[in-house]
């Protein structure tokens, strides 16, 4: 059974920084990918970053470019999310999310919320001005 489970969010000042991490199990690695998003209630939810498990491929949602670091640790089976200068518009619910295609296979398609099977409950972060 696939299991993600979020961590690391709180409240920050604005121009502060969070790290995010995500543990995952029951994941078929050695061709998973590994996504963050995030969630205004009433809103759909927007894309953050994602990593290829096996060759750490990324992608970065326009805003957070520069901003935002996605990583994973192999031994810990661990996703992470590091958040520099956050803004205010950063506030919202982070959501972890895997997917586990039957092949190694990595592309522009894990920036949309659907290409994932899997999603955790999410951690709130709260950034004041």
């Amino acid at each position: 059974q696939v299991q993600l489970v979020e961590s690391g969010g709180g409240l920050v000042q604005a121009g502060g920084s969070l790290r995010l991490s995500c543990v995952a199990s029951g994941l078929a690695f050695s061709s998973s990918a590994l996504g963050w998003f995030r969630q205004i209630p009433g809103k759909d939810r927007d894309f953050v970053a994602a990593i290829s498990w096996k060759e750490g491929n990324t992608y970065y949602g326009d805003s957070v470019k520069g901003r935002f670091t996605i990583s994973r640790d192999h031994a810990k089976n661990m996703v992470y999310l590091q958040m520099n200068n956050l803004k205010p518009e950063d506030t919202a619910k982070y959501l972890c999310a895997a997917d586990t295609p039957a092949e190694d296979v990595w592309g522009s398609w894990y920036i949309a919320d659907f290409a994932y099977e899997y999603w955790g409950q999410g951690t709130q972060v709260t950034v004041s001005s």
